[in-house]
């Protein structure tokens, strides 16, 4: 296993958390309520099937009914919020904490899962002056489909669920600020405003009412630059699909997030409309496959739409940095197109003669495209604070300053620079991979700030500290070598999910892409994020079923994983090392090579599963639609393994990167497959058993005909040990769980235990650290003398892991416990008082049941409960 050339990641991915300037949380005795992860909304599914899956509408509408009765009847403190019958059977509710567990124990109630707060992922607003839209379809190939096989996603329907469409931009067939265009349009044909331009999930009072509304239009931006990627045609913007028609299901107000349950109604009204392909540039990170908006995903696959939707920008270089296993839903549905960011071609900047392509910082003007600048540096390539200290007024006038990433903020670093006369700053990562930074702020910064890799910084320090640099504007676009273009963005998420499927899928141009923006806001703009790169796929796929409509979506899916070209590391491209299968997926891209593909090979993907088990042994099935006989030659290619993941600081990261291949061989070498028939081979994979347990490693199998046809391609991925050996109830600095108490706003933790009268609020609650994901927690309820059991006190299934290394769930008990479903009194037991003490059990991830070293346990302190008599 090498390691050496691939960066000092120990040590530099680690400095990750120094993006936020947050220390890690210090270990203290009371938290306050609001720093807790858990909310009130939730959705409760029901045990009986949705009408998407051939249940009646009278059915479903039945067992509700039967459940309103039951909450009634128990007297439980919930209020409904929405239903949903087709893709989704079940509600979703604002309950009391304390009756959570009560309503997930009553008849027909199958599960309930958290509604969580959502947002479009995080775009990175990078300034005007970057590379045009035409830049980033030729990376794809769509600009060749447009051009030269006279494609333009006629006649497909794409529905869009974002903050709508500016209706009237011209790029959609709008008559521009002067005219007011009456919806629908003939672009924008079907739509509708779930919430209204007040809306914000995340905010408090009037904001939390969604005001619906019949026209889906944008006042906050993003919805319209993802509509202008997938079909602009107009207001010199062309999109991937110029002609696709359009639905534009708004799910945001002008500012804040959404929630998951607005999200889910949206997928059933573009089901309703009878769209053929949905885009989601949007997600919650860290989900499960099983989470309703992903299940829904799924049905509506089921059904005969595509359903693509971002991977999550919460890769080491965004602006909330994570590690493993980060991907979100609804993306993590397995019949979902999950997509990852590449960079765009970047604009540049010379330095002795050399180009150095950058990302724009969002928040600071855009750098010019000419003039000279004498560059400075305020540190070394190993300051870990360089530039937090301001330095002295004057010392950096009329400068371009070199400085690294780490410890302070990139805002703080940019305001240090320019208050000491720097003319601009050039900010490099302390770690591999690309950086998209922020520099938004107050006071604004009024000078360019860009950002480029650690290597390209590295190369500026050693010529400076060589004598006097020169930095020369150039407005000229790059890719790869002189930059990062074509490479994986740095903000873009890492994969697996959380049963070690595969995820994301494939990649797309995602940093950096200029696309239209309502008019009221300029009518352009670039944003970064994988929020652009879902766009490129969802045109794609219009672009691919009008050149063959017959195709269902597994079809689809199939061919764009089998044709995608992997990239080589961001880290160090030069290396010559793929980029991580479980990051990149399949590749970028590629609609020509799946127009042209005539042949298929499944599984399209192989999700391995942990090495534990043993060598993973596939069979694959390849299917030749041509005319002739094919024969294929077959080897394999790896891509770099990565992690575990780290849990300390403010954010999860990867521990290690390494190039430590899988051996895989195969049942035979070459394979040749009849007209218009199929041909098996199988593949042996065995993981490198010198990674680190806990890491995920992958790579591609790789068909490569003999008659000069492109190669195809199968991406694989799986997790180097015993999956279950992952610590799911790691105690923070903190030394959670804990036993609390709550008064004036904040949780008190009680380790010699606490009375509760149970009364007027005073009961106990528990606070739990997860560093991953777990498929199942429990409360019990004991007596603390003689280990008596009083059964449950809750149960959830398919539980996230907490967003940082010190968040922490609450839980409460309000002296009820549970034996098995139902509203009868003897289900549910109201203890006596007395001395308890509560265990909590976490099944984990992809765990048995019957293995109890697949659980982890923690018991209470005692809990003494002395109602007042």
């Amino acid at each position: 296993m090498r390691k050496h050339n691939l960066v000092p990641m120990l040590t530099a991915i680690a400095a990750a958390a120094a993006l936020a300037g947050a220390p890690a949380l210090a270990a203290q005795s009371s938290v306050p309520v609001s720093a807790a992860e858990s909310g009130t909304l939730w959705f409760v599914e029901l045990d009986g099937k949705p009408v998407a899956d051939g249940n009646t509408l009278a059915s479903v509408r039945t067992e509700k009914a039967s459940l309103r009765t039951a909450i009634k009847n128990a007297k439980l403190r919930v209020t409904e919020r929405r239903s949903f019958d087709k893709l989704f059977n079940g509600f979703v509710v604002k309950v009391d904490q304390r009756d959570r567990a009560k309503l997930a124990m009553l008849p027909g109630v199958k599960a309930i899962y958290p509604v969580l707060n959502v947002a479009a992922p995080e775009p990175v607003k990078n300034g005007e002056a970057s590379p045009d839209l035409v830049a980033a379809i030729t990376m794809t190939g769509a600009s060749v489909a447009q051009q030269q096989l006279g494609l333009s996603g006629a006649g497909v329907k794409v529905g869009i669920i974002d903050t709508g469409i500016d209706i009237d931009h011209p790029a959609f067939g709008g008559k521009g600020t002067n005219g007011s265009t009456p919806f629908p349009t003939a672009r924008v044909i079907a739509g509708y405003d779930f919430v209204g331009d007040a809306y914000d999930s995340s905010g408090s009072g009037d904001a939390l009412t969604p005001v619906p509304d019949d026209v889906p239009d944008d006042c906050a931006g993003h919805g319209t630059h993802v509509a202008g990627i997938v079909g602009a045609n107009g207001g010199g913007v062309l999109g991937v699909a110029p002609k696709a028609s359009l639905g534009a299901y708004r799910v945001f107000g002008c500012t804040g997030t959404t929630s998951s349950d607005i999200i889910l109604a949206a997928l059933e009204r573009a089901y309703e409309d009878g769209m053929q392909v949905i885009n989601m540039s949007l997600g919650a990170a860290r989900q499960w496959p099983e989470y309703p908006t992903a299940k829904a995903s799924n049905k509506l696959v089921a059904k005969g739409v595509i359903v693509v939707a971002s991977a999550g920008n919460n890769g080491p270089g965004g602006s909330s940095p994570d590690a493993l296993f980060a991907t979100g839903a609804p993306g993590v549905a397995d019949k979902a197109i999950s997509v990852a960011s590449y960079d765009n071609a970047q604009l540049s900047f010379t330095v002795g003669g050399t180009p150095f392509g950058f990302t724009p910082a969002s928040g600071s003007p855009v750098a010019p495209t000419s003039g000279s600048l004498t560059m400075a540096k305020t540190g070394t390539t190993t300051t870990a604070d360089d530039a937090c200290v301001a330095p002295a007024a004057g010392s950096l006038t009329g400068k371009a300053v070199l400085i690294r990433r780490g410890t302070c903020s990139f805002y703080q670093k940019a305001l240090n620079a320019q208050n000491a006369g720097a003319a601009a700053v050039v900010l490099y990562n302390n770690q591999a991979g690309a950086l998209s930074p922020t520099v938004a702020g107050t006071p604004a910064i009024t000078i360019p700030v860009v950002a480029i890799t650690a290597d390209q910084g590295a190369k500026l320090d050693a010529a400076i500290a060589a004598g006097t640099t020169t930095l020369n504007w150039s407005g000229t676009y790059v890719s790869y070598p002189y930059g990062t273009g074509g490479l994986i963005s740095g903000f873009s998420s890492y994969g697996l999910d959380a049963e070690l499927g595969f995820k994301p899928n494939v990649g797309a141009p995602g940093g950096a892409i200029l696309s239209t923006y309502p008019l009221e806001l300029g009518g352009t703009t670039t944003l970064s994020g994988t929020s652009m790169a879902a766009p490129h796929v969802a045109g794609g796929v219009a672009l691919i079923l009008e050149s063959n409509p017959k195709l269902k979506p597994g079809q689809v899916a199939d061919r764009i994983y089998n044709t995608a070209d992997p990239k080589n590391w961001s880290g160090n491209a030069g290396l010559g090392l793929l980029d991580f299968s479980f990051r990149q997926g399949s590749g970028m891209l590629d609609i020509i090579g799946v127009i042209q593909n005539t042949a298929t090979v499944s599984p399209s993907q192989l999700a391995l599963g942990e090495s534990a088990a043993g060598s993973s042994l596939k069979t694959l099935s390849v299917s030749n639609r041509s005319g002739a006989p094919v024969t294929y030659t077959i080897s394999h290619v790896a891509s770099l393994a990565a992690g575990p993941n780290t849990t300390t600081g403010s954010s999860y990261n990867v521990s290690g990167v390494f190039d430590g291949p899988a051996t895989v061989s195969f049942s035979q070498t070459t394979l040749t497959v009849p007209a218009r028939g199929t041909g098996k081979f199988s593949a042996t994979i065995t993981a490198n058993s010198s990674l680190p347990d806990r890491s995920l490693y992958g790579g591609y199998i790789v068909l490569t005909p003999t008659n000069g046809t492109a190669p195809l391609r199968v991406p694989y991925a799986g997790f180097k040990g015993d999956y279950q050996s992952t610590v799911v109830l790691t105690p923070t600095a903190n030394g959670f769980p804990w036993l609390a108490t709550l008064a004036g706003g904040s949780y008190t933790n009680q380790p010699s235990g606490a009375t509760f009268t149970m009364a007027d609020g005073n009961i106990p609650y528990f606070l739990v650290h997860y560093d991953h994901l777990s498929r199942k927690v429990i409360l019990e309820a004991f007596e603390a003398d003689t280990g008596k059991s009083w059964h449950r006190v809750s149960m959830e299934e398919y539980v996230t892991r907490n967003s940082t290394p010190g968040g922490f769930f609450t839980y409460s008990w309000d002296g009820t416990t549970f034996r098995g479903k139902g509203e009868n009194p003897k289900a549910w037991k109201t203890v006596p008082n007395g001395r308890y003490v509560v265990k909590i059990s976490v099944l984990k991830a992809l765990g048995d049941e019957g293995i109890a070293t697949d659980w982890e346990t923690w018991t209470s302190p005692v809990i003494t409960i002395a109602r007042p008599q």
